[in-house]
């Protein structure tokens, strides 16, 4: 079966596989909470199998579910040769039957079949999640991306894989704008691959996903940042008389000047700033240009008035739009105009 049918096992220092570049094996393990990404890990083994024998017998299975001897049945050959390939879903809420047989079976699994295990996470099956990993086979650890860096990594990769051209500032923009979760971001990057005839750019970034509150929220941050105070007021009331929350449009304030704050007292380039920050280098470099339009004073107190507007809105204040209007007010005067 080639590649796609089963590699043996590797040391288990060297079994650690990533969603993107995970190959079949005779047992892979998915693990890992992020729902999205163990799906993609699956679809990119059944596609590699598939490749190479189109005829291959795809068999599902529910670990909470199972019935005794049911995996043995199913990796037996078949009368006419065709490729088995096993996926197990559940295992994380797996039945004491099937502990019992995926431990034999891991032990000495069939040379043509190969056996995907989609673990959500927890500590139910450790030992055989141990077994998996002792014997060096491959196991893929879908954890969820929360940090936006991880996000800005993952949109690079999905257009670097298709061979499209996104701007840096596009990708921060999507992000922005659908990263919340991380299903609708990969959505978001397939229609822009599909739909773009050149490189995406923040304008059709806008075009398509403009009107999401997060986008909403990052555009009256970005005015008030610019020192625009009338397109952030206006942008601001528009989107609260639309319904939008104003709990986002603070973070996102937040979120620009913890960025400046950070930048402002670092030294060194702009890469090795974001390697002590933890940041994006073009967001560093992003950051570096705009401090420069602001007093050590005016950040200070943008900084002020944006933490007392993040909790007037969740609670301590009865006009929450006033206190969200002050704060864009004071930032936005707290820029110079040169």
């Amino acid at each position: 079966m080639a590649a796609a049918q089963t590699q043996r096992p590797r040391t288990s220092a060297s079994n650690t596989a990533t969603w993107r570049d995970v190959t079949p094996a005779a047992v892979v393990l998915v693990g890992g909470p992020e729902d999205y990404l163990g799906a993609r890990a699956m679809d990119r083994i059944r596609a590699q199998v598939r490749a190479v024998s189109p005829d291959v017998e795809v068999t599902q299975l529910n670990a909470g579910s199972y019935a005794a001897g049911s995996l043995a049945m199913n990796v037996s050959p078949s009368l006419f040769g065709e490729r088995k390939l096993i996926e197990v879903e559940g295992v994380e809420a797996m039945n004491d039957a099937f502990l019992a047989d995926a431990l034999k079976y891991v032990a000495e699994p069939e040379p043509d079949a190969v056996l995907v295990l989609r673990h959500g996470g927890g500590v139910r099956g450790k030992k055989l999640l141990d077994a998996i990993k002792a014997a060096g086979w491959p196991v893929v650890d879908c954890q969820p991306l929360k940090k936006d860096a991880e996000k800005i990594a993952f949109v690079t990769s999905e257009f670097k894989a298709a061979s499209r051209r996104i701007d840096p500032d596009a990708v921060h923009a999507l992000v922005n704008a659908v990263g919340a979760q991380l299903a609708e971001l990969a959505a978001a990057c397939s229609q822009l691959i599909a739909d773009a005839t050149t490189g995406v750019d923040v304008a059709m970034v806008d075009k398509y996903y403009g009107g999401r509150v997060e986008a909403t929220a990052f555009k009256v941050a970005d005015a008030a940042m610019a020192g625009n105070g009338p397109l952030a007021l206006s942008t601001l009331r528009h989107a609260l008389a639309t319904g939008a929350d104003p709990v986002p449009i603070v973070a996102a304030l937040a979120s620009k000047l913890r960025s400046l704050a950070k930048v402002a007292g670092a030294q060194g380039s702009s890469s090795q700033i974001a390697k002590q920050l933890g940041m994006q280098p073009w967001l560093v470099e992003q950051a570096q240009r705009e401090v420069r339009r602001w007093t050590p004073e005016g950040l200070v107190r943008s900084i002020q008035v944006t933490a007392e507007a993040d909790a007037q809105v969740k609670g301590l204040s009865r006009d929450p739009v006033y206190a969200v209007e002050h704060a864009v007010t004071v930032i936005a005067t707290s820029v110079r105009s040169s």
